[in-house]
């Protein structure tokens, strides 16, 4: 922690946020984890729950509630210094545009959009605002992900040439995701978490997409959905990758990366609320390590408060959102044709900072949620 953030925390100075939408990820992990940040506090809670709102605003011992359409009054309040957007994905610019505009800083979950016009939107209203914005990339300050990503920066894979990731859940069919085409679908809510360790680990962004394959289970009960998602990128130098998404495979993460002199796997890779293990072999040497389950939610808000309160930019800011948004697309693209989709030239302009971004907030069990049913089946 940085000496600026030190003197903020030790003023007694906090970052007031206000939670916008308080659904299953809210509830079971960003609120839990605000306590163990030290540097953030929750405000405001905005959703068109009464009863919600209630039962939340007594067990976080929040001041203010209001509903959507109150939102625009709370941003003129003085109440809140931030907004956490924990709105279904096509919601997002709905709620950051009007933040931005104001002067509130903005964490909003992954897909920064559904769209990279909506994005770009977005991102335009950061740069024409003092307010900060952070995209909600977890993993970009989990231990085990920052490890593995330093490996690979040192050269112990040695050249990389391939890469491939498996994430699945069984969906609920109740749950808004499965009724709301490819706006709900994998596709924009699990392959996030594939295409961005994809390019964080290679450190480049991809150039083609190769092939896209959807397919459906009538069986799954979600009518007018690809359930599972198959996709293989080209990236610079002719570095493969493949990622697989599914609504109706049993709980799954697992993700492969090898290279010239040895291979790294990470399984889980992509959840939370549990340790993540490391599996490296480099030659014949095995190595296996356990990581301690951290706080990732908490982790990344104290990281945003930080930036806030010294003064500096979150490295995942919209930018990293647009670039995995311009894969999806691509995907989309691919989809839609049956052939491969050479993807415009894209230059991120920052990368994952491993000393800066790494957290170790110890994880605590979440109470129960409100009103809010797990996507999955249970």
């Amino acid at each position: 922690m940085s000496l600026l953030s030190t003197l903020g925390l030790s003023s007694g100075r906090k970052i007031r946020y206000g939670f916008v939408g308080l659904g299953d990820i809210a509830q079971k992990a960003m609120l839990p984890g605000v306590e163990h940040t030290g540097n953030s506090t929750v405000a405001a809670l905005v959703t068109d729950d009464p009863t919600k709102a209630e039962a939340i605003a007594k067990r976080y011992d929040v001041e203010h509630t209001c509903s959507y359409t109150e939102f625009d009054a709370l941003l003129r309040s003085g109440d809140i210094d931030a907004v956490y957007i924990a709105t279904p994905n096509w919601r997002h610019a709905e709620f950051a545009i009007p933040a931005l505009e104001a002067g509130i800083h903005v964490l909003c979950e992954k897909p920064l959009e559904v769209s990279s016009e909506a994005a770009l939107r977005i991102q335009a209203a950061q740069r024409a605002s003092s307010a900060k914005l952070m995209v909600a990339y977890r993993l970009h300050f989990e231990p085990a992900t920052l490890d593995s990503i330093e490996r690979i920066r040192n050269g112990e894979l040695g050249t990389l040439i391939m890469a491939t990731a498996c994430f699945g859940q069984m969906l609920d069919p109740a749950n808004h995701r499965a009724h709301n085409g490819m706006q709900g679908g994998p596709l924009l809510d699990m392959a996030p978490y594939p295409i961005n360790a994809l390019r964080y680990l290679f450190g480049e962004e991809p150039v083609e997409v190769v092939s896209a394959i959807g397919t459906r289970h009538p069986e799954a009960g979600y009518g007018d959905l690809d359930d599972t998602i198959a996709v293989t990128l080209r990236f610079p130098a002719d570095k493969l990758a493949q990622f697989i998404v599914s609504y109706y495979a049993n709980s799954v993460g697992s993700l492969i990366v090898a290279g010239t002199k040895g291979s790294l796997q990470l399984d889980p890779a992509f959840t939370f609320g549990e340790a993540l293990e490391q599996f490296v072999t480099i030659g014949e040497d095995q190595h296996h390590e356990k990581f301690k389950t951290t706080d990732q939610f908490g982790g990344q808000m104290r990281y945003f408060s930080d930036c806030i309160l010294e003064g500096s930019d979150p490295e995942p800011d919209a930018e990293e959102g647009l670039a995995d948004l311009r894969v999806i697309e691509g995907v989309m693209q691919a989809l839609e044709t049956g052939g491969a989709v050479p993807l415009a030239p894209f230059a991120r302009s920052r990368r994952i900072d491993i000393d800066a971004q790494r957290q170790t907030l110890a994880y605590h069990a979440p109470p129960k949620p409100v009103n809010a049913a797990s996507p999955t089946r249970e």
